[in-house]
């Protein structure tokens, strides 16, 4: 047994409660990626985060093999960031083909425009140099199942606490581009901007539909 199995084991065990029903497509997808991630030494008491940093202890040695810089350009080589969702079905990387130093790439819950989000684009574009910005969304996102009065009942409920902040949640993933495109183009704090466009990942399909202005 390799370390694959090692660490697919392992995190199985401390997951098992939410892989009981699994479809055959995300049984593909968990084997794919035992495959593609090495695992070190396992007891069989370590945490996600555990077996995960067991993994990135071996990052320096991987990188040198495979040739990469020892310090990297902080600027991004191809002068564009992402803002996508945070949702574990997105692979940004890999769906746009970036790799290390490319771009800038920013994800929340549901991929929106939040102050935040405009204080890092300004940021990127003012000191980095990136001008373009990729916004990504896709469907069957959860911020399209709750509200954001019913978050904060919930909250409330189970921490006793009030949340002063929105959730941005949305009823519709293509308006919520829509805004999000109007946000961006209207701030006054990203006027180094030369290409903003907006796209919907499919995630049962793993395509992109771009989404009209």
């Amino acid at each position: 047994m390799d370390h694959h199995d090692l660490l697919h084991q392992s995190v199985a065990r401390l997951m098992s409660t939410s892989t009981e029903h699994q479809s055959p497509a995300e049984a593909a997808a968990d084997l794919h990626a035992d495959r593609v991630r090495p695992a070190g030494p396992v007891d069989g008491t370590a945490t996600v985060t555990e077996l995960l940093l067991t993994y990135a202890a071996g990052n320096p040695a991987r990188r040198q093999e495979a040739g990469l810089p020892a310090s990297p350009a902080a600027r991004p080589r191809l002068g564009v960031a992402v803002v996508a969702c945070m949702d574990a079905r997105i692979n940004v990387e890999s769906l746009l083909g970036l790799t290390e130093g490319d771009a800038h790439i920013l994800r929340n819950a549901g991929g929106v425009i939040t102050t935040d989000v405009v204080r890092s684009l300004a940021v990127s574009q003012n000191v980095l140099g990136t001008t373009e910005i990729i916004l990504l969304h896709h469907t069957a996102c959860g911020l399209e199942k709750i509200t954001d009065d019913g978050f904060r009942d919930q909250l409330e409920r189970d921490t006793g606490v009030r949340p002063e902040w929105s959730v941005q949640a949305f009823a519709n993933v293509e308006d919520d581009v829509r805004l999000s495109l109007r946000i961006l183009r209207s701030s006054p704090f990203l006027q180094a901007t030369t290409s903003v466009r907006g796209f919907v990942y499919q995630v049962e399909t793993g395509g992109l539909v771009e989404v009209p202005a």
